[in-house]
């Protein structure tokens, strides 16, 4: 039986746990759970790859739904990575965003992908930026961690 026989897409499963869990199994900063839960309850969509009843893999959708959403929290279980779970993921994504984009307007896909990962997401169809019409992708934390100093 192939890799893709076993592993199960499922649309909008992933729980706080199982959120946290998939984190943790690739180092990924903490969060509290309650930062977890709003983080699901906000997603537009979430997929889930199974493998035996098991959560290996998942990935969320975050944006508005009608110009521009972005793929967040991609996570492939260290010990699934190589099965064709990323892929799986992807092309559920992109379907759910193509389904929601209405006929006649354009949506932006966006994602920012770890150093290194880049042909990964070449090979489904995006863009790697800066380009010679678009400039880099860019961050910044707010950070909240620490105690306010006392007045």
């Amino acid at each position: 039986m192939e890799n893709d026989e076993l592993l199960i897409l499922q649309k909008n499963i992933i729980t706080v746990d199982m959120y946290l869990k998939l984190r943790k199994s690739v180092g990924w900063k903490e969060l509290t759970r309650k930062q977890a839960q709003k983080a699901l309850d906000n997603s537009l969509c979430t997929m889930c790859v199974t493998l035996a009843g098991q959560p290996i893999g998942m990935g969320r959708l975050v944006g508005d739904g009608a110009v521009i959403c972005y793929i967040q929290d991609l996570i492939i279980h260290p010990n699934a990575q190589g099965l064709g779970v990323g892929d799986l993921l992807m092309k559920g994504l992109i379907e759910y965003v193509t389904e929601m984009t209405t006929d006649g307007t354009e949506m932006m896909l966006d994602l920012m992908c770890a150093k290194g990962r880049e042909t990964f997401y070449e090979r489904h169809g995006f863009l790697a930026r800066p380009t010679q019409e678009l400039g880099p992708g860019m961050i910044r934390y707010i950070d909240k961690r620490r105690a306010k100093p006392d007045n």
